[in-house]
């Protein structure tokens, strides 16, 4: 069974960092596309950050790019994502998905509050 389970949310003032880290097990993590996608109230869920098995190349769309970083463990099945210069619009629930645009399991979330 897949599981993702996020921590590392919390409060954070505008222009502050925060880390957030996944646990992930019951699958080949090393082998798998990883992402982070995120859910502001009212709002669908968008991908910000993946980070693929080979070449450990990453994908980020421009509302994050240059100021999110995602990371990962493969020795300790971790998942991270590095939030730096943050914004109020990055408010929002942030989960570990397993896969890449076509991810096809998330964990639970974590929240994450920008607000000064």
């Amino acid at each position: 069974e897949v599981q993702l389970v996020e921590s590392g949310g919390g409060l954070a003032q505008p222009g502050g960092s925060l880390r957030l880290s996944c646990a992930a097990s019951g699958f080949t993590f090393s082998r798998s596309d990883m992402s982070w996608v995120r859910q502001a109230p009212g709002k669908g869920l968008e991908r910000i950050a993946t980070i693929y098995s080979l070449g450990g190349f990453t994908y980020y769309p421009d509302s994050v790019k240059g100021r999110f970083a995602i990371s990962r463990d493969n020795a300790k099945n971790t998942l991270y994502l590095q939030l730096n210069s943050l914004k109020t619009e990055d408010t929002a629930m942030y989960y570990c998905a397993k896969g890449g645009a076509n991810y096809d399991a998330r964990g639970q979330g974590t929240q994450v509050t920008v607000s000064s």
